[in-house]
């Protein structure tokens, strides 16, 4: 007697797995984003405290961090790409869960510089494994859709940073901020180590998952695949640009329009939460729909959106008023978030099943320096610049961001220029259309 379940029974079976990891895996994203940016919120008490120049800020709330996020990224995407993707998720999650509660108990600048390191050195080895395991859950006809799901987790994570980590702040000092936002951590790294089933690589594409190529063969690989060099390349600007700009928002918001933390972060939380949302829902939905008829789009949307936004952010940061400023956060914010999800697929799908781990590490190896090392770095030595050789005095912030904003345009021309080698590019990684 056949003791075999229904064909139905399997892929329901498969099917629940499927969603029940991606729910998972967008939770683990929430925290990873939320213990990264709750420090935006923090920076002026914490300047405050440690009597810091935004030059030193920028150091280190941002370059610190991205210097071993970003140095680490690749080694653990290309290990990824060898060992269970699961157990290295659960261990970096406590590495950085760890880390956040060290940078609350930080006394000195020497302390929360190493603590952000280890912050660094554990989230590195987060994001890559778990778009490579999305990519084997989820076919590409639904991995916009499942990617626009896992990157709501930006958002949440970021208005949970700003929001929770600002109203904390206000209540009981910025160090129980940290505290509070580590304990979760431990908890979803005992999840994803016990409950989640590692997929098979390759399973859902044209071609099988051999054994992994070598880190010189998987990058000559994505260098003649142009759509996704200029995905690459489009991704770190973008991220420059949106991410960079809201790193420094709450502290513009503070300074420029005399808000509190707690205010400043409740502001930047709900809109990023909010409006981050929207941006990522209805951008995948967009893309979802006119991708299912070329792929291209997927690339064009994202180009067009960027335009619009880089426009309403150079308002946001030279307007007098708040409420205008907050309007237009509005409007910007949807599209800082809206190029994740869209990117975040492309890397997955234009290379190879044994090659995806360290093709999103090497994305975001170049959006993390831009926007962790970079932008808080560059936009610290322009608002001190413009405070010493200007008269814009306290709104040497607002003409830093207020430059920034231009290179919105950049990150708009790579996503362009991406769709014009999409179908072929595609077609030679092998990916089921």
């Amino acid at each position: 007697m056949s003791t075999a379940l229904p064909a139905a029974s399997v892929e329901h079976a498969a099917s629940s797995r499927r969603w029940y990891a991606l729910a998972v895996l967008t939770a683990v994203y929430v925290f990873n984003i939320a213990d990264r940016y709750v420090i935006s919120t923090l920076i002026e008490p914490i300047k405050a405290e440690l009597q810091l120049s935004d030059t030193a800020i920028g150091f280190l709330t941002g370059t610190a961090l991205a210097i071993f996020y970003t140095g680490m990224g690749i080694p653990l995407g290309i290990l990824a790409d060898r060992i269970e993707r699961r157990g290295l998720i659960a261990l970096s999650i406590g590495i950085w869960s760890a880390m956040t509660a060290a940078c609350g108990a930080a006394a000195n600048f020497t302390q929360l510089l190493f603590a952000r390191i280890g912050v660094g050195i554990g989230e590195a080895g987060g994001t890559p494994a778990s778009q490579s395991m999305l990519a084997d859950l989820f076919p590409f006809s639904q991995r916009v859709m499942a990617t626009s799901i896992f990157a709501l987790g930006a958002a949440a994570g970021s208005m949970l940073g700003s929001t929770g980590g600002g109203m904390i702040a206000d209540e009981y000092g910025w160090r129980s901020a940290f505290y509070a936002l580590a304990i979760p951590g431990i908890v979803m790294g005992l999840i994803v180590r016990f409950t989640l089933q590692e997929p098979v690589r390759g399973v859902l594409d044209k071609v099988e998952a051999d054994d992994a190529p070598t880190l010189k063969q998987t990058l000559a690989f994505m260098r003649t695949q142009r759509s996704l060099v200029h995905v690459l390349a489009g991704g770190t600007v973008v991220t420059y640009w949106g991410w960079g700009l809201l790193w420094w928002t709450p502290a513009f918001l503070q300074r420029s329009h005399h808000l509190t933390t707690g205010a400043a972060g409740a502001l930047t939380g709900t809109i990023s939460g909010i409006a981050g949302a929207i941006g990522i829902v209805a951008g995948g939905l967009l893309i979802h729909y006119f991708a299912k008829r070329d792929p291209r789009w997927q690339v064009w949307t994202v180009g067009l959106a960027t335009l619009f936004g880089t426009c309403a952010s150079i308002g946001v940061y030279t307007t007098d008023s708040l409420s205008l400023a907050s309007a237009l956060l509005w409007l910007f914010v949807p599209v800082a978030y809206l190029n994740l999800a869209p990117i975040l697929t492309l890397t997955q799908s234009l290379v190879l099943p044994r090659m995806r781990a360290l093709s999103c590490a090497v994305l975001l190896f170049g959006a993390n320096v831009a926007n962790l090392a970079l932008a808080p770095q560059i936009i610290g030595l322009m608002s001190d610049a413009f405070l010493a050789h200007s008269t814009a005095g306290a709104q040497s912030l607002r003409w830093a961001l207020a430059v920034t904003t231009l290179t919105g345009f950049w990150a708009a021309y790579h996503f362009w220029a991406a769709g014009r080698d999409m179908r072929r590019d595609l077609e030679r990684a092998g990916t089921a259309l």
